[in-house]
């Protein structure tokens, strides 16, 4: 869904490491003095209200003074990082567990499987087709080619129904924007087609593979590409063959600039659907144009705009859809065209018990796979046409699933993995629910050495917040453990077990990873996430304090030893609580964080996170934002966690200004004998896409960070 495209997602949880094979040495005493950052007379009124804004020059990412403060910045940082004892090692050790060979789920498009393979420290995984399964796979396209640092990559690809196509889009540097491309399976050349200026869209093949739809917004203006807000997304078909000028247009509605739009086609080829969306909320409508007449109009379908409506199959004129209406866990009902009032569906899978939520559903071997979540881990479960239960699929551990299928084959595959399970891939026989391996990584560890546990634990108000926590067996609990806290909270999403060689090393060595389940999140469904956003915001650093509060409660850890962390809407996470209990952590990592709550809807896609944050433009949303935002309530001659700020120079996600500012405040707020840098990450973006080789050098950074600063 497109929403999920653009909203603030995750970046990967990265985590320190350290052992006696890294004995600790003398550490680096914080720089003497940090860049001088100099302040200009900015003032806003605010409602009456006068807020400063000293660094508003740094939003500006092209002028000379913004990249020289970069530059010395930079300079600093890498001047510290460089000195820290065992970051050598560190870079070693994880460069060792991250080279393991992976692979992604395999599509069967034509006479032809297609599937991404990489084999350890590639920078980009590389896409394979193969006649079979069993068969030596063919090389389809290796984005390692396409630059030499790995910093192009291959956002999605979507394949023609005759498995003669495949588009696939490109980003360059991280960015958000990419470039569609059509390659010929057949033999693995570019057709000359090219589409630009298209942002969270993916591609939508006729049946007849004659083009495909796609989403894309105006061209923006010179120097503006990275900053510049994007609105008035529209939706066009490209004919192959053709130039992109000549592009149809086949939906826009410039008097809504704030509506979004993803185009997709049915799997019978007979309807085009277009979901609207809002921003990042949940709810969208769904229009729909009949391809079998040439002079279809687009019409409303779901337009109520009151829940979030996914089609996931239909039988001529009856659709099957995955929503929240009158469920807020969801359910599958059937609609049929013409008959939308909610009266008139037939449920087919029902809202789950107690607190379960109905997270996906796909259709496979003419039947549906539906993913459950049950306390942020997955179940996976095939039902009957009708929506009756026919087998649960048995799955290894406490983790997580993705599920990949077509309606007409009777296959599917799915990705497992926990927090010690590298992900490995499924085959699933849908019609038994049997499961064999299709690729299982093999890591260089023991998984039977570490274990997870599921803690429950009350947060400020009361609320049951879940937490996962894993490390070695045998811990003890003695309170002097260095333990990182990883948190996120917003915009619906979940955070379920997931394997990292990052997170591995942690635990390798010692370390305690703890996952907070925290409100924000989609883990309960729609009142999980309504109790952590707009004016319930607070509750969820609350919740990440609590979690923090608990670890040192049961003596996994104390203060010193206590890191955080997150990325994106989690780096506001760290943000707010870094600077809401400044004595509670003894380390921070905010990674491409949203610090300054008052203006983060004047960049790019910014405006689109109003649905979870609400916005400075109204008075009552100004009152709720202030006393958090992270850049306005760093307090003078506060003693700080050692903090280091990341941020990347193409995020056009969440504009680097933001970590910009934030850590020239933060450094002149500071006093005391941590240090708190920014260190910013060149030719890469809000986290996607990322070459293997800069995640090495950014863990390895981090970690020696954290190794030096919780004193381990």
């Amino acid at each position: 869904m497109r929403r999920r495209l653009l909203a603030l997602a995750m970046t990967a949880p990265l985590v320190a490491a350290g052992s006696s094979a890294f004995a600790q040495t003398a550490v680096p005493p914080a720089p003497a003095s940090y860049p001088q950052t100099k302040k200009v007379d900015q003032v806003d009124d605010y409602f009456g209200t006068k807020v400063a804004d000293p660094y508003r020059w740094l939003e500006d990412d092209n002028a000379a003074d913004t990249k020289a403060w970069v530059e010395a910045q930079n300079a600093v940082t890498f001047g510290y990082l460089s000195k820290l004892p065992g970051r050598d090692a560190l870079k070693q050790r994880l460069t060792t567990l991250w080279n393991y060979e992976r692979y992604g789920l395999p599509r069967k498009r034509g006479s032809h499987y297609v599937f991404t393979r990489n084999d350890g420290l590639q920078n980009q995984a590389v896409y394979y087709r193969a006649a079979s399964l069993e068969a030596t796979p063919d090389v389809l396209l290796d984005p390692n080619t396409l630059s030499t640092d790995g910093t192009i990559a291959v956002g999605s690809t979507t394949f023609s129904d005759d498995g003669r196509y495949m588009a696939y889009s490109l980003s360059e540097s991280g960015s958000d924007w990419i470039r569609w491309k059509v390659r010929e399976i057949a033999t693995g050349k570019d057709l000359p087609d090219e589409i630009r200026w298209s942002k969270f869209s993916g591609a939508s093949w006729l049946h007849d593979g004659s083009g495909f739809f796609y989403s894309r917004y105006d061209a923006p203006k010179a120097g503006a590409a990275l900053t510049g807000v994007n609105k008035d997304q529209k939706v066009f078909f490209h004919k192959l063959g053709t130039s992109q000028d000549a592009d149809p247009l086949v939906y826009a509605r410039p008097d809504k600039p704030d509506w979004g739009f993803g185009a997709d086609v049915t799997d019978d080829g007979t309807y085009l659907l277009i979901y609207q969306s809002e921003g990042t909320d949940p709810k969208n409508r769904v229009f729909v144009k009949d391809l079998t007449k040439p002079d279809a109009k687009v019409e409303p379908f779901l337009d109520q705009f009151d829940a979030s409506y996914n089609v996931v199959g239909n039988d001529g004129a009856t659709f099957y859809v995955l929503t929240d209406q009158g469920a807020p866990r969801k359910r599958l009902v059937a609609i049929t065209l013409g008959q939308a009032a909610p009266s008139a569906w037939k449920t087919l899978i029902p809202e789950g018990p107690k607190q379960d939520v109905l997270d996906d559903v796909t259709m496979a071997a003419d039947r549906f796979v539906a993913t459950w979540q049950i306390d942020a881990q997955n179940k996976l479960r095939v039902y009957g046409r009708d929506g009756a239960v026919q087998t649960e699929v048995a799955l290894p551990t406490i983790g997580a699933v993705a599920f990949s299928g077509r309606r007409e084959q009777a296959e599917g595959y799915y990705a497992f993995s926990s927090f010690a399970y590298p992900t490995a891939v499924y085959r699933l026989d849908v019609a038994t629910g049997r499961s064999t391996i299709f690729k299982q990584p093999k890591v260089a560890f023991d998984p039977a050495q570490y274990e997870t546990t599921q803690v429950f634990y009350p947060s400020k108000d009361g609320t049951r917040i879940p937490m996962f926590i894993t490390h070695k067996k045998g811990l003890a609990k003695s309170g002097a453990n260095p333990t990182y806290l990883y948190g996120y909270g917003g915009f619906d999403i979940s955070l379920t077990p997931s394997f990292s060689p990052a997170n591995l090393a942690w635990m390798e060595m010692g370390g305690v990873y703890a996952v907070a389940n925290l409100r924000g999140g989609g883990e309960y469904g729609k009142a999980w996430h309504d109790g952590g956003r707009l004016d319930n915001k607070q509750n969820v650093f609350d919740d990440f304090i609590a979690a923090a509060e608990y670890l040192i409660r049961e003596k996994y850890t104390a203060t010193p030893k206590l890191a955080i962390g997150g990325g994106s809407n989690g780096g506001l996470l760290v943000g707010a609580a870094m600077t809401q209990r400044p004595d509670l952590f003894g380390a921070a990592l905010p990674a491409v964080g949203v610090m300054d709550m008052l203006r983060f809807h004047k960049f790019t896609i910014g405006w689109a996170w109003k649905s979870d944050y609400g916005s400075s433009e109204t008075k009552a949303g100004f009152d709720v934002l202030y006393k958090y935002s992270p850049l306005h309530n760093l307090k003078p001659s506060t003693a700080y966690p050692a903090t280091m700020v990341t941020t990347a120079d193409h995020d056009d996600r969440v504009v680097p200004a933001h970590s910009f500012k934030f850590a020239a405040a933060l450094q002149a707020a500071h006093k005391g004998p941590q240090p708190v840098l920014i260190r910013i990450e060149t030719k890469a973006g809000h986290g996607a896409g990322k070459p293997t080789s800069k995640q090495i050098e950014e863990a390895a950074d981090k970690w020696a960070f954290l190794k030096a600063n919780l004193g381990f």
